[in-house]
C-alpha cells in the first residue's frame, strides 16, 4: 500500500512538471459569482476551460440577463451552446436550474449560501435537481474554499489509464482518492491539465498515446500495444 501511494505522488509529480511544460502554467481562472459558477460548471463537465469559456461568454453576450435565459426555449440555448459536448442536454439542464434557482429565491443571488459553512453550502447547492456531483465539487473548489476535484467522464478515464485510480473505480471513490492525493492548492491546475490530456491525447477510443506527453509514465503507455514501437499497426500476416 505504501509503494502504490509512492508511485501515485510521483506519477503526479511527473504529471505537473510535464504538463507545465508541454502547456504552460494555467492562468487563474475569474472569480463569478455562486450562481455563475453553477452555469459555468454545468458546461464546463465533459470539455475543456477553453471551450467551457467561449460558451460561457457566448450566453452572456446573446442574453440580456439569466432570467431571459429561463425562459428562453431549450432550441435557443442550444445554439448558443454549438461546440459543447451534449449540447441539447446541457441547454435543457442550464434551463431547469435557472427555473429551480429563481423558484426557491425569486433571484439569482445565491451569495448568501457563503455565509453558511462549507458543508451546508455544497448540500444545499447539491439539492437542485438540475446539480450533479460535478456542479458541487466545481462550486466547493472555486467559490466555497474547499478542497474537492470535480470529476467528468473525460477525467475519470484519464485518471484511470494514468494508474491515479483503479479501473473499476466509480466517480465517487475516483474523487475521494484523488482528492487525497493532489493538494488542494493544484486542485483547480489538475482539473484543467487531464481536460487538457483528454482532449488532445486519452481519447475514448483509439487513443493519441503515441504522441501524448505522458506516455513514458503512463499505465496505459507502457503496456498497450498500440503505445509500443513506431505507432505504425503491425502488417496482417
Amino acid at each position: 500500500m505504501m509503494t502504490a501511494t509512492i508511485n501515485k505522488q510521483r506519477l503526479l509529480t511527473t504529471l505537473f512538471s510535464t504538463l507545465k511544460k508541454h502547456y504552460g502554467e494555467p492562468g487563474q481562472p475569474p472569480e463569478r459569482p455562486i450562481l455563475e459558477q453553477m452555469v459555468y460548471a454545468l458546461l464546463r463537465e465533459g470539455c475543456t476551460r477553453t471551450d467551457a469559456d467561449k460558451a460561457f461568454d457566448c450566453l452572456l453576450k446573446t442574453f440580456f440577463d439569466w432570467n431571459e435565459v429561463r425562459v428562453s426555449s431549450p432550441h435557443e440555448v442550444e445554439e448558443v451552446l454549438t461546440g459543447l459536448p451534449h449540447p441539447s442536454a446541457k441547454a435543457q439542464r442550464l434551463i431547469a436550474l435557472l427555473q429551480e434557482v429563481f423558484e426557491s429565491t425569486f433571484t439569482y443571488d445565491l451569495e448568501g449560501l457563503t455565509k453558511k459553512g462549507l458543508k451546508q453550502a455544497a448540500k444545499q447547492i447539491g439539492r437542485y435537481q438540475a446539480a450533479d456531483d460535478y456542479t458541487v465539487a466545481w462550486v466547493t473548489q472555486q467559490s466555497l474554499g474547499g478542497h474537492a476535484i470535480p470529476i467528468d467522464p473525460p477525467t475519470l478515464r484519464t485518471a484511470r489509464r494514468l494508474g491515479l485510480t483503479e479501473d473499476d473505480a466509480n466517480p465517487e471513490a475516483t474523487r475521494a482518492s484523488l482528492e487525497h492525493q493532489v493538494p488542494k492548492a493544484k486542485g483547480s491546475v489538475f482539473v484543467e491539465y487531464l481536460s487538457l490530456l483528454a482532449k488532445d491525447f486519452c481519447w475514448e477510443e483509439e487513443p493519441n498515446c503515441q504522441a501524448c506527453p505522458m506516455r513514458g509514465e503512463c499505465q496505459t503507455g507502457v503496456t498497450d500495444p498500440r503505445c509500443q514501437g513506431n505507432g505504425r499497426r503491425p502488417k496482417p500476416r
